[in-house]
């Protein structure tokens, strides 16, 4: 065979090769990473979509149930996801997320979020340190005072335990729509990082105060109750989805949801909470562009209004 054929040979072969390494791989190809937002107080990067484990977690000891969260931790690791949100009031939500956590060699990305739910105040130091010890953590990136409880006491020491270098982040959390007219109060006067509020395209009050006031404070808002702990998805689910669904890369009703929440420029991050790998994975795919912009959030909002 001549020296031509020989090269003509090698260059076909390594044609080949390379399709078939391409063909081999391209399943296995990772998704891309989650968009992500900034803490306003420091710059960190967070995705928009993380993990919330209000009821959803709080499975005792049914070691199947314990086994199916430790997959979609595990599944939301996997995704690029990073904040995790929990409180002592969850159950054992806490133990349930420490175990995964455990099971995955406790993954360097988390940014772990718990909450101090106690009066008196005097009881939040021993409530804090078993909330580490169910977590398997040895501190928590965003410590928050849960609904407001005993507030007045707790925020001096969750800032002692910030500067010296215990916890990275202090917040305040509400959910469904209550005491909004303190949290602003509090968010007016108080150097917290963040703030938790209920907010989905039916739950939207904080647009008018709370939002505004967070971008001029430079507050971070974690939005809790996206789905309105499902009944807002089993709604909307008797009704297909509208044409503009597809115009922002959306195949389910979730996705169009997390979509209308995350993009609005002064939320940083989303918490849904699920028990399904496969709604981890949808949600978390909600973080990426295209997102809704402004003209066409009112008309998601409009449309989801009218069903």
């Amino acid at each position: 065979m001549s020296d031509r054929m020989d090269a003509r040979r090698r260059r076909l072969l390594a044609a080949m090769t390379v399709t078939a390494a391409t063909a081999v791989c391209a399943p296995l190809a990772a998704a891309a990473p989650p968009l992500t937002r900034r803490v306003p107080a420091t710059g960190e990067a967070l995705p928009l979509v993380g993990l919330g484990s209000w009821i959803t977690f709080n499975v005792g000891n049914d070691r199947q149930a314990r086994r199916e969260c430790a997959e979609v931790v595990a599944a939301f690791f996997a995704a690029g996801g990073r904040m995790i949100d929990s409180s002592p009031m969850y159950g054992s939500s806490q133990d349930v997320i420490g175990s995964a956590l455990a099971g995955l060699g406790m993954p360097s990305a988390l940014f772990s979020a718990d909450k101090v739910w106690t009066a008196p105040g005097s009881r939040g130091p021993a409530q804090i340190a078993q909330s580490l010890t169910a977590w398997r953590v040895a501190r928590f990136d965003l410590l928050q005072v849960h609904n407001l409880l005993a507030w007045h006491e707790h925020l001096p020491a969750l800032y002692a335990m910030k500067a010296a270098g215990r916890i990275r982040y202090v917040g305040i959390t509400t959910s469904e729509g209550r005491r909004h007219a303190e949290i602003e109060q509090i968010m007016a006067r108080e150097p917290i990082d963040f703030v938790q509020v209920t907010y989905n395209v039916l739950d939207r009050e904080i647009e008018q105060r709370i939002l505004p006031l967070a971008r001029e404070r430079r507050i971070g808002v974690i939005a809790n109750r996206p789905f309105r702990e499902g009944a807002l998805l089993r709604q909307l689910s008797r009704h297909p989805l509208p044409a503009w669904a597809a115009e922002i890369g959306c195949t389910t009703w979730a996705q169009a949801v997390l979509k209308f929440i995350v993009a609005h420029p002064d939320v940083t991050c989303a918490i849904p909470a699920t028990t399904s790998v496969a709604h981890v994975r949808e949600n978390l795919a909600a973080a990426a562009l295209p997102l809704p912009d402004a003209a066409l959030r009112r008309r998601i909002a409009a449309d989801v209004g009218k069903l």
